[in-house]
């Protein structure tokens, strides 16, 4: 048994086709379908049931996976603590963020950190929290950025600011004529939302108590943008005269669209908010390569008077 073998049903497992797996490898199909066999004949046990269309682990096999993720996490540990000694800046960095922050987070603070951190090359990936907190998991990450609240066990977490949320409309709408909006003004509008699994739809909705009454009642006029959409779908389809959205404050500034056509108003005070995280395994020894990713994005938010930097 040796760490290739155990590297290579783990991706099995994760693929369940051998093309892709092996691709992700980089051996051929044939090589990771021997290792694959091979390793079942010395355990004595079937790991994978296979059929024309897919490979699925067999119950066995789903839990000799899950150990095998913990040998493999386990082993880049120790070469991460043999690299501690080594230029902690110069190794590649794997950094995950939510689809609500990346778009508008990432343009700015990368090019912050290479001025600092040349040498160290950056993989990026935006998904879904739930997603990012298993890549985190299992090291296909080495830190990501999401919104609290996070928890994880054996992950640290560290706010890096809070920034509120503000309504999108139409410079029409009769809500822009306001400087500040009650959040029980939205109650007879047309509320566009993100899709289920978007962690800030959770969040809008526990700080705007009435609009969760009206999705989980199904009254009021408040309406859900089709699952998988983004914060710039809502802001298009407010601009088509749809409704009107709630965004972080973040987001807020980056449009294509004129104040002509869209502007945005705070919430009255307490405004709600959201608090913007990393989070890290604490076993990951790279610090000096997690405080440059802080200190980058707070350099890039410093000069935002509606986003508070924490400590």
């Amino acid at each position: 048994m040796t760490l290739t073998e155990l590297r290579y049903i783990v991706t099995l497992a994760q693929e369940q086709h051998f093309g892709r797996a092996a691709e992700r490898c980089f051996v051929s199909q044939p090589t990771l379908s021997i290792a694959v066999k091979k390793l079942e004949e010395e355990l004595g046990v079937s790991l994978f049931e296979r059929s024309k269309s897919r490979v699925s682990a067999t119950p066995l096999g789903e839990k000799i996976v899950a150990q095998a993720n913990l040998v493999l996490e386990q082993s880049a540990a120790i070469k991460d603590i043999a690299n501690e000694g080594k230029d902690q800046l110069s190794s590649p960095l794997s950094i995950g963020a939510i689809f609500t922050i990346g778009p508008y987070l990432l343009p700015s603070f990368i090019p912050e950190l290479q001025k600092e951190v040349s040498k160290m090359p950056l993989y990026v990936e935006e998904s879904y929290t739930g997603t990012l907190r298993t890549k985190l998991r299992k090291g296909e990450l080495d830190v990501i950025i999401v919104a609290l609240p996070f928890t994880e066990a054996d992950v640290v977490t560290q706010p890096l600011y809070d920034e509120p949320f503000v309504v999108l409309m139409r410079k029409d709408h009769p809500l822009a004529q306001n400087d500040t909006i009650d959040p029980t003004a939205l109650d007879s509008e047309e509320v566009l939302l993100l899709g289920e699994g978007h962690c800030f739809r959770d969040q809008v909705l526990e700080t705007c108590p009435h609009l969760k009454t009206s999705v989980e009642g199904h009254s009021g006029g408040v309406r859900t943008a089709a699952e998988g959409s983004s914060l710039e779908t809502l802001r298009h389809m407010v601009a088509s005269g749809l409704g009107i959205t709630i965004l972080p404050v973040s987001a807020a500034g980056i449009s294509r669209y004129s104040e002509e056509v869209l502007v945005t108003r705070p919430f009255n005070d307490p405004a709600p908010s959201r608090t913007v995280a990393l989070a890290w395994r604490a076993s990951f020894p790279r610090f000096k390569a997690v405080d440059a990713l802080r200190t980058a994005i707070r350099h890039c938010q410093r000069d935002n008077p509606l986003i508070s930097l924490r400590n």
